[in-house]
């Protein structure tokens, strides 16, 4: 199964500040878009270098490409029947608006085109958006749904 998911959030601020905020990108201690607080902490063994290693919970990849203040691209590595990439980029609008776009393309396999559906893209689409709030702050932030609230449930009573 193909699939194509993009979330994008229009940040009131020039193409350098938001750069800056996606090179804080690794949830270390001064990462400023990772959801760590709610979710599970992005690990990369070298930090943002092509090459490096990690993910966050089932989610496994590799860095594959690493543009500083511009893109990073995460090519998969798990779980089984992930095929493709996560990447998130910078996009300038004008001198005072940038588009922060988070873009998901994968083919799945196997047992994930059952899973991705039913349980990856709900707490997917829940945590880039958490993100995306962390990036540009709104009155309306994302609110899971309560199919999301099971899910997160189920995962934390299962360990």
């Amino acid at each position: 199964m193909a699939v194509l998911n993009v979330h994008e959030r229009l940040v009131a601020a020039g193409a350098d500040a938001v750069g800056e905020l996606l090179d804080t990108l690794s949830a270390g201690p001064e990462d400023r878009l990772w959801p760590s607080g709610h979710w599970p902490a992005m690990r990369l063994d070298r930090g943002l270098s092509p090459g490096s290693a990690g993910g966050h919970g089932p989610i496994r990849y590799t860095v594959s490409a690493y543009e500083p203040g511009a893109r990073v691209r995460f090519d998969f590595t798990g779980p089984p029947g992930f095929h493709g990439y996560h990447e998130f980029a910078v996009i300038p609008v004008d001198a005072h608006r940038t588009l922060l776009r988070h873009t998901l393309s994968m083919r799945t396999t196997g047992a994930a085109r059952l899973t991705w559906p039913l349980l990856y893209r709900p707490l997917h689409n829940a945590l880039v958006e958490d993100g995306l709030d962390r990036a540009a702050p709104t009155a309306r932030p994302a609110r899971w749904s309560p199919y999301v609230r099971l899910l997160r449930t189920a995962l934390a009573r299962r360990g």
